[in-house]
């Protein structure tokens, strides 16, 4: 059962169709979470405060750290250059998201983290791409 409120998480058509092909049309449970709790919107709609797939964000951690990370596919994830998986609690944590929200997870150590998103500095249905 989710625990995402209605209204708390949005996703562009197009990432919610590639993220539930990935594994074959079964994607993993705190993914499919996701697919089934998030409003869908065409791309040209999307606000250009939501966290879509490739876009890069400024987050400040709860430690009071700022950093700037880029949600992307798990083949392309390379977290120390802030290259962050879709499929990772933090990049679950922050997809579909808006400027302003607080996103947590648990490590797999059983901590709870937490960050907020301050900024989207790149997304790519703003600058027009619908397709990447």
């Amino acid at each position: 059962m989710s625990n995402i409120a209605p209204g708390e998480l949005w996703l562009t058509k197009l990432d919610h169709g590639r993220l539930f092909k990935l594994n074959g049309g079964h994607p993993p449970e705190p993914l499919t979470d996701v697919l089934d709790s998030a409003e869908l919107i065409d791309s040209a709609q999307v606000r250009p405060d939501v966290v879509t797939l490739y876009s890069q964000v400024l987050v400040t951690q709860d430690d009071g750290e700022q950093r700037q990370l880029t949600l992307c596919y798990p083949d392309d994830a390379e977290p120390s250059a802030g290259f962050i998986s879709v499929l990772s609690p933090v990049g679950l944590a922050l997809l579909g998201r808006r400027v302003g929200a607080q996103a947590s997870w648990t490590m797999p150590s059983g901590k709870q983290r937490r960050l907020t998103i301050d900024a989207v500095l790149f997304q790519p249905e703003s600058s027009g791409d619908y397709t990447t």
